[in-house]
C-alpha cells in the first residue's frame, strides 16, 4: 500500500532559496513559503500538500542586498533576510489583477472568510461558526502545514522535529513547529483560481463511483436479509429509485467484552457476519448486485481484529510469528494495516461488499495514531480506506467524516448524526455550499436528520434539497424515523417521489458537473459568489446556489402555511432570463423576487438558453445505459452544455477513457437551433448509438421542426410543459442539428 503522490509532468520552475527561507510559486494564486533553520526544507508530501512544484515558468527573481523579490504576472513577493522567521516586517505578498489588489503580511487575520467544512454535524441542531475555507472576501487565506506528518517511502512518518503525543491537550491540537511551512492562497475575487490552486498543491478532487451520486437507503436497525430484499422491492413498487444499500452496525456480530470510548461494552467493532440476521450473506449480496444495488458496510475499526472474529487466524498469520494476542489497532504500522485490510476487508469484499462506511473516527479513544504523534486518525484512515478500495483499477470510494484540508481526495463524505429540526435543515444547506470553498464537494448527509422530531413536511423539504445535492442518502435511527418515503403519508410521499424522479432524470447533468470538480476544482454546489463575486447579493443569499453551470436552486428550509403548506421564498436572480425547471415560468434577473412554493414544488431555475442533458426516469439512475438523451431547452440567445460519460467505476477517466458530447443552443430571429455535436472519446462499455428527445420549455409556440434538414413532428406534452421532438437512434459520432420555428 503506497500513498506517495506524483507531481505533475512537464517543466517546472524550481523553488527560490534565500537563507533559511524557500519560496515555491505553485500558481499565480498559490505560494508555498518555508522557513527552516532547524530541520531543513521538506520535499515529501503531507496529507494536505501532494505537489511541491511550480506550474509557472514566467517568474522574475531579483536579489539586492538582503532583499529577495519574486514577480509574476499578478504577484510580487518581497522577503528581507533579517535572520528571523517570517513576520510582518520581513515578508509581504501583493496580488493585483484587472479587478482587485490585495496586500498580505504575516500576522494578518482573515476576518472575511466565507467558511468551509467541519469534521462532523454530530448532535448539531442549529447553526455554528464554520471553520475557515480557502475562500475569503479579504482575497487571501493562509494554510499552516508546519509540523504535519509526511509521506515517505509510501507511508506516513513523523516530520523531523515533530511534536510528541504528550504535548497534546486534545485531538487535533498542536504546539507551534520550530520550522514554518505555509501555503498562501492570494487571489482577490478570483475564487475559481484559488480552488484551481488548491487542486495543484493538494491534488484534484477525483470522481466518485457513479452510484455514490445516486439514491441511498440506510437505517440503524437490525434488518434481516429478507428485510433488505423487501426494502428494494418496496422502492421499486412505489417508484422510487435506489442505487446503494448501507448496512449499519447489526450486519456483524458483537462482542460485549470489547468496546471503546463512547461505545464501551457495546462491541461496535466487528468483521464477522451476524448469521442470525443474514444467514447467507454471499447470496444476499449476489442477489443485490444482480439488481444493480451496491452495498456498503458500517465499520468502527477502533478495537482492531479480536480473537472471536472469523478472520482472526488469517490476521495472525499475516502478522507473523511475532504477533501478539489481540493486538491494538495500530493505524501507523504499515504491516499491521496491510494485514488488517487483507484479513477483514478483502474477505468481505470477495463476498460482494462494494465499499465501507468508516464511522466514528472523529472521537477516538487514542488522540493520535499510535507511532505517529500529532496525526489524527480521521484524515489518515480516510486516506488508507480510499487507497484500499482502489484495487484492480477501480476508483477509490469511502463514506467518512471530513478529515480536513486535502481530504477532498477521498470522497464521499458523511456529515454525521445531525438532529432533525428546521434550524438544522437551514444550516445544512449553507454548510454544504460553504464546504465547496475548501474542496469538499461530495457530502452524503443524513437526509431528514438522524434523530429528533418526526415531521413529514420538514422531511419532504429535506429530500428536495438532497435530490439537488451530491447524494440523496436517507439515514436515521429509531422506530418513528424510518425514512422510507411511503411511510410518511400520501401527500408527502407524492412530493418526495417528484424529487426522487427529478434526481433520476437529472443524473446526466449532475454527473457531467462532477467532471468539473475534477478538471477545475469547481464545486458541484457553488456559492453564488463564484459567478458573481462583485455583487453583494451573492453573499447575502447564502441559502441558494448554482448546481453546475446552468441551474439555480433555492431550497425551502422552513414550515409552510395553508392547505398546500406553501412557503414564500426570497430568491436572488442574477442578470439574465431564468426559467422554472418544470413550468418554464420566466423570471427576469438582476432582482430579488419573493415567490410561493407548495409542498410539492421545488425552487429550481435554469439560465435562459441553457440546454440541460437529462435521461428518462430509471429506477437505478446510476447504472442505466443512456440509450435516450433528453435535452431540455429554454428561451435565450445561446448556451452550451457538455455531456460527460465514462464507465462509472474505474480510473480510466484519468487516462482519457471517457467521452464528451457538446450541445449548442442558439436563437436567431424566429428559429431555435439545437446542435448535438459528434461524441468525442471512448470508454469500455460505451454504447455507440442513442436516441434523442428535444424538449422546448417556456415557448408559447414551436412549429416546423427539422433534423439535419429532414422534417420532424412536434408534440406538446402538457405534463412536461414542453414541445417535444423525438429523434430515433443514430450513431453518436454523427452530428445532429434540430431547427424549430418559435414565438
Amino acid at each position: 500500500m503506497n500513498l506517495s503522490s506524483a507531481t505533475p509532468d512537464g517543466r517546472t520552475q524550481p523553488p527560490v532559496v534565500w537563507g533559511f527561507a524557500r519560496f515555491t510559486i505553485i500558481t499565480e494564486q498559490c505560494i508555498r513559503m518555508e522557513y527552516a533553520p532547524n530541520y531543513g526544507f521538506v520535499d515529501e508530501s503531507t496529507l494536505f500538500a501532494t505537489n511541491r512544484e511550480s506550474s509557472l515558468l514566467d517568474i522574475s527573481i531579483r536579489r539586492r542586498g538582503k532583499t529577495l523579490t519574486i514577480k509574476t504576472k499578478h504577484l510580487v513577493l518581497k522577503f528581507r533576510d533579517d535572520g528571523k522567521p517570517f513576520h510582518q516586517g520581513n515578508l509581504s505578498v501583493t496580488y493585483c489583477d484587472e479587478i482587485a489588489r490585495v496586500e498580505w503580511n504575516p500576522g494578518l487575520k482573515d476576518t472575511k472568510n466565507l467558511g468551509g467544512p467541519a469534521a462532523t454535524l454530530d448532535n448539531v441542531s442549529e447553526a455554528f461558526d464554520l471553520p475557515d475555507g480557502i475562500l475569503s472576501r479579504a482575497g487571501w487565506h493562509l494554510v499552516d502545514d508546519s509540523g504535519k506528518a509526511i509521506l515517505k517511502d509510501g507511508w506516513i512518518r513523523q516530520r523531523p522535529g515533530g511534536i510528541s503525543i504528550s504535548e497534546f491537550d486534545s485531538p487535533g491540537e498542536s504546539l507551534p513547529h520550530p520550522d514554518l511551512d505555509w501555503c498562501l492562497f492570494i487571489y482577490g475575487s478570483d475564487y475559481k483560481g484559488a480552488l484551481a490552486g488548491l487542486g495543484l498543491v493538494s491534488g484534484r478532487a477525483p470522481l466518485p463511483r457513479r452510484h455514490a451520486m445516486g439514491s441511498w437507503y440506510c437505517r440503524w436497525h437490525p434488518y434481516t436479509d429478507e428485510d433488505f430484499r423487501g426494502i428494494i422491492r418496496e422502492y421499486d413498487a412505489h417508484e422510487f429509485p435506489i442505487d446503494v444499500l448501507v448496512m449499519d452496525m447489526d450486519w456483524h456480530t458483537q462482542d460485549a467484552k470489547t468496546g471503546y470510548g463512547h461505545a464501551k461494552n457495546l462491541g461496535w467493532t466487528g468483521y464477522t457476519w451476524n448469521r442470525k440476521l443474514i444467514p447467507e450473506p454471499r447470496k444476499l449480496l449476489s442477489d443485490l448486485k444482480k439488481d444493480s444495488i451496491y452495498v456498503a458496510l458500517n465499520d468502527h475499526p477502533a478495537d482492531g481484529i479480536r480473537e472471536h472474529e472469523d478472520c482472526y487466524p488469517e490476521f495472525q498469520k499475516l502478522l507473523g510469528q511475532n504477533a501478539s494476542t489481540n493486538p491494538p489497532f495500530i493505524a501507523g504500522d504499515q504491516s499491521y494495516m496491510e494485514a488488517f485490510f487483507a484479513a477483514a476487508h478483502s474477505r468481505l469484499e470477495n463476498d460482494g461488499v462494494d465499499f465501507w462506511w468508516l464511522d466514528w473516527q472523529q472521537n477516538y479513544i487514542y488522540p493520535t495514531v499510535i507511532g505517529v504523534p500529532g496525526l489524527r486518525h480521521l484524515p489518515w484512515l480516510n486516506a488508507l480506506y480510499y487507497q484500499h478500495t482502489r484495487k484492480n483499477g477501480r476508483r477509490g470510494l469511502g463514506l467518512s467524516r471530513w478529515g480536513g484540508l486535502g481530504d477532498h481526495r477521498h470522497p464521499i463524505h458523511f456529515s454525521g448524526d445531525a438532529k432533525a429540526c428546521w434550524a438544522m435543515l437551514k444550516f445544512e444547506v449553507s454548510f454544504t455550499i460553504a464546504s465547496g470553498n475548501a474542496g469538499c464537494f461530495y457530502w452524503a448527509h443524513d437526509i431528514g436528520g438522524f434523530y429528533g422530531e418526526r415531521n413529514a413536511e420538514m422531511y419532504t423539504r429535506w429530500v428536495q434539497f438532497g435530490a439537488l445535492s451530491a447524494a440523496l442518502r436517507l439515514h436515521s435511527c429509531g422506530e418513528d424515523l424510518d425514512r422510507r418515503p411511503w411511510l410518511w403519508g400520501q401527500r408527502f410521499e407524492s412530493a418526495m417521489r417528484r424529487a426522487f424522479v427529478l434526481r433520476s432524470e437529472l443524473f446526466p447533468y449532475l454527473y457531467s458537473a462532477s467532471r468539473q470538480c475534477y478538471d477545475h476544482m469547481l464545486p458541484l454546489l457553488r456559492g453564488m459568489y463564484f459567478e458573481y463575486p462583485d455583487q453583494e447579493e451573492a453573499y447575502q443569499f447564502s441559502g441558494q446556489y448554482m448546481l453546475g453551470d446552468h441551474i439555480l436552486v433555492a431550497p425551502i428550509s422552513r414550515a409552510g402555511k395553508g392547505e398546500d403548506l406553501a412557503v414564500r421564498q426570497k430568491i436572488w436572480f442574477p442578470e439574465g432570463e431564468w426559467f422554472h425547471f418544470f413550468t418554464g415560468e420566466r423570471i427576469t434577473g438582476n432582482r430579488i423576487r419573493q415567490l410561493s412554493f407548495g409542498i410539492d414544488e421545488i425552487p429550481i431555475y435554469v439560465k435562459g438558453g441553457s440546454p440541460v442533458p437529462l435521461q428518462p426516469y430509471a429506477k437505478r439512475m446510476a447504472s442505466v445505459s443512456l440509450d435516450t438523451l433528453r435535452i431540455r431547452c429554454y428561451p435565450g440567445s445561446s448556451g452550451v452544455s457538455i455531456l460527460y460519460e465514462d464507465d462509472g467505476q474505474t480510473e480510466g477517466y484519468v487516462r482519457n477513457e471517457c467521452a464528451f458530447t457538446r450541445v449548442d443552443y442558439r436563437e436567431e430571429g424566429i428559429t431555435a437551433s439545437i446542435k448535438i455535436n459528434q461524441c468525442e472519446g471512448r470508454f469500455k462499455g460505451q454504447k455507440r448509438r442513442r436516441a434523442y428527445q428535444i424538449e422546448l420549455v417556456g415557448f408559447k409556440v414551436a412549429t416546423n421542426a427539422t433534423v439535419n434538414g429532414k422534417a420532424f413532428s412536434l408534440v406538446y406534452d402538457a405534463s412536461l410543459h414542453a414541445h417535444i421532438v423525438s429523434i430515433p437512434s443514430s450513431p453518436i459520432d454523427r452530428a445532429l442539428e434540430c431547427i424549430v420555428q418559435i414565438r
